[in-house]
């Protein structure tokens, strides 16, 4: 088994000022934690960007570089989209298969957007899916805060079962790579 960390959509509007997702700054530090084990093992790290044809992500707006607290090296992978699946109209699923991934981890921003479509994406083209718990963060919607959503999505992600392959959501800490 080959595991692949994708780093999902941590852009300076949803790190910074009025768009930053709760908790964000334990998020990045996790997230950098997370990236440097993938590295240290041979895994892939993958940065996905979203793109909008407006607003704050749009590419080339102050919103769109990846938040500058993130540690990214040269060889980590970059996938812009445009939905919220990464896998939707995208070529990550044929790097993860040229580079033999069986697993992905995820982790970033919105929980309730597109890290749970990116879960659903990579768990449709036969990927095991591993979320890690406290490394994905999202805004309040009107109903629920955003400790509430994070919550929600950490406990429906294990149960998409009917897909196949294995789920689970785990915390930083616990998260190993296979390479």
């Amino acid at each position: 088994m080959t595991t692949a960390l994708l780093v999902i959509d941590l852009q300076r509007a949803l790190c910074e000022g009025r768009w930053a997702m709760a908790g964000i700054d334990g998020v990045l530090t996790r997230v950098n934690t997370l990236t440097a084990r993938a590295r240290a093992a041979g895994a892939p790290v993958a940065f996905i960007q979203h793109q909008s044809s407006e607003g704050p992500l749009m590419p080339g707006s102050d919103g769109w570089p990846l938040s500058p607290a993130l540690t990214v090296h040269p060889g980590d992978w970059r996938v812009d989209k445009r939905h919220g699946d990464a896998f939707l109209r995208t070529d990550l699923h044929a790097r993860l298969q040229a580079a033999g991934v069986t697993e992905v981890l995820l982790c970033g921003a919105q929980s309730d957007f597109c890290v749970s479509a990116t879960a659903q994406g990579a768990l449709s083209h036969g990927y095991g899916v591993t979320l890690v718990a406290d490394a994905h963060t999202t805004l309040a919607n009107g109903v629920l805060n955003a400790e509430q959503i994070v919550a929600h999505v950490n406990a429906t992600v294990p149960q998409m079962d009917s897909y196949g392959p294995r789920t689970q959501a785990l915390p930083c800490d616990t998260v190993s790579f296979a390479a």
